[in-house]
């Protein structure tokens, strides 16, 4: 009795994971936008300077990356994100000031920022808006790779023909 019950409820998961299957996997033929797209190569110009704003666009980001729809085009899409203008106080390991909630944002922040540098993502942050917005250099985390100006950096993604997404 209890092998039979064993195997319905085996058969009763696997039919149910057959029909929702086809229901929940987004492709890329989901998406006109994809068709005839043979590679995913995006910069993401971040200027986000919320702290809970900021987390949201982040994790889309990442998300995004991740997306069946892009692996399906591209197993290993090209994403950097060029962090500019106030959100470079965001990156700042100095969080003084800041209200508990805002702090709590800027934590998960820098969990996500974390996974996206494991998965490969490239991570910029421009030096002349840590300078304008006196943010310590050496508050940065290390997974960022400092870019004199982020304007430059992102040009050159985009004359290399990057698509170009704005995050403000």
């Amino acid at each position: 009795m209890r092998e039979r019950s064993k195997r319905y409820i085996t058969v009763f998961l696997c039919s149910l994971a057959l029909f929702w299957a086809p229901v929940l996997s987004v492709g890329a033929e989901d998406y006109n936008a994809l068709k005839d797209v043979s590679s995913v190569s995006t910069m993401f110009d971040f200027r986000d300077g919320n702290p809970t704003s900021a987390l949201v666009h982040l994790k889309l980001i990442h998300d995004t990356y991740k997306d069946a729809a892009i692996r399906a085009v591209s197993d290993k899409p090209d994403f950097a994100v060029v962090f500019m203008a106030s959100s470079v106080k965001l990156l700042s390991k100095n969080r003084s000031g800041l209200s508990a909630e805002d702090q709590k944002s800027l934590e998960a922040f820098d969990q996500v920022l974390e996974a996206m540098a494991r998965d490969g993502i490239r991570l910029e942050v421009c030096m002349v808006a840590v300078s304008y917005f006196e943010v310590d250099p050496a508050s940065l985390p290390k997974v960022l790779m400092q870019v004199s100006n982020g304007w430059i950096s992102s040009i050159g993604y985009q004359k290399r023909g990057y698509a170009m997404v704005p995050v403000y």
